[in-house]
Formats: structure tokens, C-alpha cells, sequence
């Protein structure tokens, strides 16, 4: 792949979670043709040892780990094989997240029929559960926090680092129908600004990129029909976007390399930046 700009990331080890996925990969990738040493951590293996694989054969070095980033046991034996490769780690991208239709509502708006004219179908606020709410929210919000208990301590004990998680235009301006991954990701952005904090003096950075609409795995066929052309909500949101697309998994990659640079970005920590084509700027007239 085609990078904008090169760091040097040279014998430093960068861990990446839902690294299987599509704008992790990238992220991977331009990692390693920065010279990190990328464990690519996925919870589907065969995901991530594409990954790691197609780095590999680029010239680059990586392998690929599986855990459940839920799961801190695993993720503390996956800690303990990446030392054993490649050393202690000086890079965690959180990038593992993600909704859940128990999470989602089926509607943009709440009608008083909704609840007295009840159709099969339809989740209203009101349907929505305990189980559903806790899923989406622990994968996305406990899904950064118990990486990072586990991943920083090699930072904390070098004495520097880098985190960057990974939150969403949903952080800054909660969209319609999923108020689990909106609340989860508004957590993400927080907790980003307190461990900033908490780390400052003990030389780790910690901020987060913000991506805006991307097409993914995920949210394809929410935004795309079959034929390609746009989905209602599809049409609101490049309606909402001032540069009237959506981005490219490439598109992040340049203010990743900047929030991984010490020499270019190292008195920048607690910072959420936006990469939405405008989107958290426009006000909808």
C-alpha cells in the first residue's frame, strides 16, 4: 500500500485489536511499512493471519494473535507470546468495536403508536434490553480498557509510549437508532481524555481518532443496496458529510502516522481527532 508520509517505527512493537477488520488492517499495514514489528490481534484468527500474512509478504514483520479483547486471561497469554517474539510493546491502536442489533432501535423517532399499536418487527427504546445494551457497550468501551490494563504496562515501565483507541462521529454527535454504540463510543472519547491524564507523567500519549462514515463490513448493507446505490440513511449522511462521500480506510492513516510520531505530535495527548469530511462540523443547514 501507498503511504502519504513515513515515520520511523523502526524496532518498536505496535499490538492492534480487531486487526482483521477493514481500517485496522490499513492500519497495520502502514505500521509495518513504517518498520513496526505489528502483532495483529483479531478474535478470528483466520482474519488476522490474512492480515499478518499479506504484511509478510510485503516485506514487512508481523504475525497474527487471537483473543477475545473481553477476555483479559487470553489477552495476558497473547501479552506474554508477543514478548517472547518481538519484545516488549510500545504501540496499542484499540481498534476492536463494534454494534449489535440488540442494541439498535428499529426507527429514527418514537410515536405514541409504537406503544399502544404494537407491530411484530419493530424494537422500540422500550424493547431494547439489559443484555443487548451491555453487549455492544462492553465490546466497545471494556473492549479499550482491558487491552490497555494489559498492553501499557511494557510503556509504563520503558517509560514511554503511545495509545491510540479508536471512537466515532457518534461520540461527538449521538446518531439515530443506536444509542448502546453511541453511549459506548461518547465512553471511549472519555476515557481517552482521563488516561491521557492518568499516564502523562510516566511518558505514555494516549489520544484517539474519530473516524467518520466509512463502509465496512458492518455497515454495508445498512448504507448500500445490492446495486450499489445509497440506502435512505446512506443519502442523510453523505447529505450530512460537506465533501459529499464517504471515507477510504486510507484516509486514517495520516493522522495515525502523525499521533504515532514523537517528533511530530509529542505534546499532543488527550486529543480526539476527526476524520469525517466535515461531518462534526455541519450544523444540517
Amino acid at each position: 500500500m501507498s503511504i502519504p508520509f513515513k515515520i520511523d517505527l523502526k524496532n518498536q512493537v505496535a499490538v492492534i485489536t480487531g486487526g482483521g477488520g477493514i481500517l485496522c488492517s490499513v492500519m497495520a499495514k502502514a505500521m509495518a511499512e513504517c518498520g513496526a514489528k505489528v502483532a495483529v490481534l483479531g478474535r478470528t484468527f483466520e482474519k488476522v493471519q490474512k492480515v499478518a500474512a499479506g504484511i509478510t509478504a510485503s516485506g514487512g514483520l508481523a504475525q497474527a494473535y487471537a483473543a477475545d479483547v473481553l477476555d483479559k486471561p487470553a489477552l495476558e497469554r497473547v501479552h506474554e507470546q508477543i514478548r517472547a517474539a518481538f519484545g516488549p510493546v510500545d504501540i496499542l491502536i484499540n481498534g476492536a468495536g463494534g454494534n449489535h442489533p440488540m442494541g439498535t432501535t428499529s426507527k429514527e423517532r418514537l410515536s405514541r403508536d409504537d406503544l399502544t399499536q404494537k407491530q411484530d418487527g419493530v424494537t422500540t427504546f422500550y424493547d431494547l434490553t439489559v443484555e443487548g445494551i451491555q453487549f455492544v457497550f462492553n465490546l466497545n468501551f471494556l473492549g479499550t480498557f482491558l487491552p490497555t490494563q494489559v498492553f501499557s504496562k511494557d510503556m509504563v515501565l520503558k517509560g514511554r509510549g503511545n495509545i491510540i483507541n479508536i471512537s466515532s462521529m457518534n461520540a461527538f454527535k449521538p446518531l439515530t437508532k443506536i444509542p448502546a454504540y453511541s453511549a459506548a463510543k461518547a465512553g471511549v472519547s472519555n476515557f481517552t481524555q482521563w488516561l491521557a491524564v492518568h499516564f502523562a507523567e510516566v511518558g505514555v500519549r494516549v489520544n484517539a481518532i474519530a473516524p467518520g462514515f466509512f463502509l465496512t463490513d458492518q455497515n454495508r448493507v445498512l448504507l448500500t443496496q445490492a446495486d450499489g446505490s445509497l440506502t435512505p440513511r446512506g443519502r442523510t449522511i453523505i447529505g450530512h458529510t460537506p465533501q459529499s462521500k464517504f471515507g477510504k480506510p486510507e484516509d486514517l492513516v495520516g493522522a495515525l502516522l502523525w499521533l504515532l510520531s514523537d517528533e511530530a505530535s509529542g505534546f499532543v495527548t488527550g486529543q480526539v481527532i476527526a476524520v469525517d469530511g466535515g461531518f462534526s462540523a455541519f450544523g444540517g443547514v
